[in-house]
């Protein structure tokens, strides 16, 4: 009998040892992980510092940046709606052609440039039937910015067709192009931001080809 309690005992005793050792355990594996918390907490902060230096190239702008974009939006937008009037208004398949590819690569610049200056935290000019509405406070019978058409133009624009159209059209391009390359040089100028830099100079390389064009068709070279 005293031989069974004995036995008894030490069973107890064994599984109290047991137990135990399993709470020190625990203490321990709580206490390495308490230990290592911070390098999730250190991740975290390096991912964040992360996002200021990529957020930083982003925000490398200069007024003249913002200066750009605000004023080449418009100017873009009023191009894009003299090359609609094409469609449907020049005779000259060339004209159309060309309009074609004017809308094409403005269009995307419009939400390029309109992206920037969220980004920046500036305005985006507001959209107007002949781009000229979006500059508030402006006066509609003169040109705002180089190569801009008056509003007076554009409805003269609007009321041609067929070689009528085709010849107003290139002139007035012309004059419009050779406005947006003078903007871009002043971008490429006195920009900082790179993007808005590379944009500049792909305006003037492609609208002083442009240029050439429509001169040639209106047989000027």
């Amino acid at each position: 009998m005293a031989s069974r309690r004995s036995l008894v005992r030490r069973a107890a005793a064994l599984a109290t040892a047991a137990t135990a050792a399993t709470v020190l355990a625990a203490c321990g594996s709580s206490s390495d992980s308490s230990s290592s918390s911070p390098a999730p907490g250190h991740s975290g902060h390096d991912m964040g510092a992360m996002h200021p230096s990529g957020t930083a190239s982003a925000g490398s702008h200069d007024p003249q940046d913002v200066s750009f974009a605000q004023g080449m939006i418009p100017h873009h937008r009023q191009a894009v709606a003299m090359a609609d009037m094409a469609a449907s208004r020049a005779k000259s398949q060339q004209v159309k052609d060309l309009a074609a590819k004017i809308e094409k690569a403005q269009d995307p610049e419009i939400d390029t440039m309109s992206g920037w200056l969220k980004a920046w935290g500036a305005k985006v000019p507001g959209a107007g039937k002949s781009g000229m509405e979006s500059m508030p406070g402006m006066d509609h019978s003169a040109s705002p910015m180089p190569g801009m058409m008056s509003d007076d133009d554009m409805g003269k624009l609007k009321g041609l067709s067929g070689d009528a159209f085709d010849m107003a059209f290139l002139q007035m391009m012309i004059s419009h192009h050779r406005g947006a390359i003078e903007m871009a040089k002043t971008e490429q100028a006195k920009g900082a931001y790179g993007p808005a830099k590379t944009m500049a100079k792909s305006i003037v390389t492609s609208q002083s080809a442009e240029i050439t064009e429509m001169n040639k068709m209106l047989g000027k070279q």
